[in-house]
């Protein structure tokens, strides 16, 4: 027995981790085609048919609409010994990558942005510790060494306005590591012996000025707490609101320091970029696939017609082949 579909526009991209061939997590599966999400290339995933992708198609064309794995599992199922007889082969006629928008009903925050108006007259920023404290992030990398290693007094100044607060450590962000020797190993190592959680190296062992910098405002605080009440400026777990030993993040700087909640992202482009050694920047978008999947069946005639009989039975008209697309069965031989 010989069936025939033809398929448009097959996704051939998975945005949802785990295995559709197994029972959903009390919370469903995980949304992995977000903008962070797609950084990780795991997350990239692709897909193709596959014998379970057939085996859908064919119970879809009884009437069956549950997944593969609740119909495997009923004492009765039609393809029991059916299974093991079936073959194909799928022959696209083109693979396309196309932008396509997808959905997250999960509503992820999103990474950089900020909703209501921003309060410049928190305690953080308008008391008398305030100056020295951010003051830290306008010292240049020298500077920043004798602050670290001679404790020298912060004398420069920056804005004390969150806005301006967290665009310069994105201009820091965006400084390049620095090697691993004289002064700043000895900044280094000074941080690295002083807090449990910092971790200041990139993959090549050079020293990540972000990390330098942030750690700085903590060592800072401590050493304002000597001279001032500086409780304002700590969180209920005792550090600074979006700022950790090594980084920083924007959405939770801006959240503690704006009247509004983290704003919400309800869908984005599914594309993922990377950078590949010796060619480039690669982009990589929703693959998409038109063509022909032709099923072979080898089972005696009676069975073939009864088959037959079935999917006629049935009225099937159109199906997803994969995710979405749009597929119908083109030729059925007996």
């Amino acid at each position: 027995m010989k069936i025939e579909i033809k398929y448009e526009s097959s996704w051939r991209n998975s945005f949802l981790d785990g295995s559709n061939n197994e029972p959903l997590p009390p919370l469903g599966r995980k949304f992995v085609g977000s903008m962070t999400s797609l950084k990780t290339k795991e997350n990239y995933i692709l897909r193709s048919v596959t014998h379970d992708t057939v085996m859908g198609v064919l119970n879809r064309l009884l009437g069956d609409q549950r997944k593969l794995y609740q119909a495997r599992a009923r004492e009765v199922y039609y393809f029991k010994e059916i299974e093991p007889l079936v073959t194909f082969e799928d022959q696209p006629d083109y693979i396309n990558q196309e932008i396509t928008y997808i959905r997250n009903i999960s509503g992820s925050e999103d990474q950089n942005s900020y909703t209501g108006m921003i309060k410049v007259d928190d305690p953080i920023f308008c008391s008398d510790y305030s100056a020295q404290l951010w003051g830290v992030l306008a010292l240049d990398i020298d500077g920043l060494y004798d602050f670290i290693l001679d404790g020298k007094k912060v004398e420069k100044k920056i804005d004390l306005n969150p806005l301006n607060i967290i665009g310069r450590l994105e201009e820091i962000f965006k400084l390049k590591p620095v090697l691993n020797e004289s002064r700043v190993n000895e900044a280094f190592v000074f941080f690295n012996n002083k807090y449990e959680k910092y971790n200041g190296l990139n993959r090549n062992e050079e020293v990540l000025l972000i990390s330098l910098y942030c750690s700085a405002l903590y060592l800072q605080l401590e050493r304002l707490s000597t001279e001032f009440e500086v409780s304002s400026a700590k969180t209920k777990a005792g550090g600074l609101s979006g700022i950790s030993n090594n980084g920083f993040t924007k959405k939770d700087f801006m959240a503690r320091y704006t009247s509004g909640e983290k704003k919400r992202i309800w869908g984005n482009p599914y594309i993922r970029k990377e950078k590949i050694k010796g060619i480039g920047e690669v982009t990589s978008l929703m693959e998409k696939a038109g063509g022909t999947l032709k099923i072979d069946i080898a089972i005696d005639r009676e069975a073939a017609l009864d088959f037959k009989d079935k999917i006629e039975n049935a009225g099937v008209s159109s199906f997803y082949l994969g995710k979405k697309g749009l597929a119908y069965v083109s030729n059925i031989r007996v």
